[in-house]
């Protein structure tokens, strides 16, 4: 691996994505010379080839924590304050597992009034920090990769409340409309969340387009609104308006 192929992946674990246009300015060179370095990253399974350039490989297993969180960091942030801007202060939330789950901890920070409910250890923690929030922490086995707590112990706690509103991330988004992850046991306290909650908001950029994962959510007629960076792909935006979800681009 030479020094553009190192730079090429840090700007797609950064990115989602990366294109060939954009990689030849950055690194000052030609087009023809991105290519190859494309190939040779796709021939070992790094990055996957798509039109116009390539993106972090998906498949049955997501990436790493710190990847995930370097990954789209700015627009997680920006959706976290959106989302965040969806809940009134005095409300009841469900926040999932995830690190746009955590922007949005980030964002709740000045809210009064909250009590949240979540199986995020980093979410708890960071909303440990608001004095006006009631913090409760479900049960359930620890995932050391990223602190979530999964398993039917979580969701049998989760089903305990109705809360006013549920906040669910997605490792990836399918131009059928679903909502997709990779551990059945975080999808299953997922969907109990969306079941106990008064209204859903789906939290996701738009890097989860270009990913693909195994387990499914839900579909998008589940969530009063979803939230992202880019307007979505013309199939997943038909079946938005078609379920009367609203579509909120930051």
């Amino acid at each position: 691996m030479n020094f553009r192929h190192s730079e090429i992946l840090a700007l797609a674990r950064r990115d989602g994505a990366v294109k060939v246009d954009a990689l030849a300015e950055a690194l000052g060179v030609t087009v023809q010379t991105v290519r190859r370095d494309l190939a040779d990253l796709c021939d070992t399974g790094a990055l996957t080839r798509v039109h116009g350039g390539a993106v972090l490989p998906s498949g049955t297993q997501n990436i790493g924590y710190h990847d995930r969180r370097m990954l789209n960091a700015d627009a997680k942030e920006a959706i976290g304050h959106a989302t965040a801007e969806r809940i009134a202060s005095g409300a009841s939330v469900f926040l999932d597992i995830g690190t746009t789950s955590e922007a949005v901890a980030r964002a709740l920070m000045r809210h009064e009034g909250l009590m949240v409910v979540t199986n995020n250890l980093n979410a708890a923690t960071i909303l440990a920090g608001n004095p006006d929030a009631e913090i409760l922490l479900t049960g359930g086995l620890v995932r050391r990769s990223d602190g979530g707590l999964v398993g039917e112990v979580t969701a049998d706690f989760v089903r305990q409340f109705r809360v006013d509103v549920a906040v669910v991330a997605a490792s990836a988004l399918d131009a059928s409309g679903d909502a997709l992850d990779y551990d059945f046991r975080e999808v299953r306290v997922a969907q109990a969340m969306i079941a106990q909650a008064r209204r859903a908001i789906l939290a996701a950029d738009s890097s989860k387009f270009t990913r693909s994962a195994p387990v499914r959510i839900a579909g998008i007629a589940a969530f009063e609104t979803f939230v992202t960076d880019a307007e979505p792909p013309d199939a997943f935006a038909s079946v938005a308006a078609a379920a009367g979800t609203e579509v909120a681009v930051i």
